[in-house]
């Protein structure tokens, strides 16, 4: 946008000042024939004492002095109306502008809002990713799975120091197996690490993209180790701070 206005303006530029200087140069060369015939029609055939050529000279001066008088007029004229702009960045009230402006002013804006509001998508879904109006909204499925997984893995190393670290393409249980242990299970006999592993797998190689209550049942079962991990991480803080004291 702005590379095409700064074009315009060269160009604008140009063109007024090939105006002036056509302008100038067609200004000159009557000029110069009212001159020469003034010369030819007078009885000495010179410019001195010529009544006809002085006249000439001095109405090409007077329009000079005119057209120079009426384009600094112009720019003072415009250099004070951009002095009375204000330069600070101000709220128009309604006692700036006239009520009639004002008002529409206000209708513009007010339709305008209504607008935007109205677009705004509320029943358009987009496979993937949360729904509008939703405390999903704006998630992209695969993306936060997927990222859940770096964040399991450090609290793991954070309770086992000696976790194996992680591999690009481990499934998750056996990748964190040895916090397995620490997982309750449900009447299925099955961990969250267990709902997890499958929600990472079909994160990872699925080709279509995982459904908002895929979603759930993944991120829960992240919640659910991340609690955990957490807790006993708090545990073994406290027994450290007991034995130390202890010690002491």
């Amino acid at each position: 946008m702005f590379p095409r206005v700064s074009r315009r303006s060269t160009v604008s530029q140009i063109c007024y000042v090939f105006l002036v200087l056509l302008t100038t140069f067609f200004v000159a060369i009557s000029c110069a024939l009212l001159l020469s015939q003034a010369v030819r029609t007078a009885p000495n055939r010179s410019l001195v004492k010529n009544v006809n050529a002085v006249v000439i000279g001095a109405a090409y001066v007077f329009m000079l002095v005119m057209s120079l008088a009426f384009c600094l007029k112009r720019r003072i004229a415009v250099h004070r109306r951009l002095q009375r702009i204000s330069k600070a960045f101000r709220t128009l009230g309604k006692n700036d502008v006239p009520d009639s402006v004002f008002l529409y002013i206000q209708q513009e804006y007010t339709r305008a809002c209504l607008i935007a509001y109205e677009s705004r998508p509320k029943d358009g879904v987009q496979e993937g990713w949360g729904r509008p109006g939703t405390k999903y909204a704006g998630v992209r499925f695969r993306t936060a799975l997927l990222d859940s997984v770096r964040t399991i893995d450090k609290l793991a190393h954070l309770v086992i120091p000696r976790h194996p670290p992680l591999r690009p393409h481990g499934r998750m249980l056996h990748h964190f197996r040895f916090i397995l242990p620490l997982l309750g299970r449900d009447e299925d006999g099955l961990t969250p690490l267990h709902y997890y592993d499958s929600a990472i797998q079909l994160a990872r190689h699925s080709s279509r993209e995982p459904t908002e209550q895929e979603f759930i049942v993944g991120i829960r079962a992240a919640k659910d180790i991340e609690t955990t991990l957490n807790e006993c991480y708090l545990e073994m803080r406290e027994g450290s701070s007991s034995d130390l004291s202890t010690c002491a």
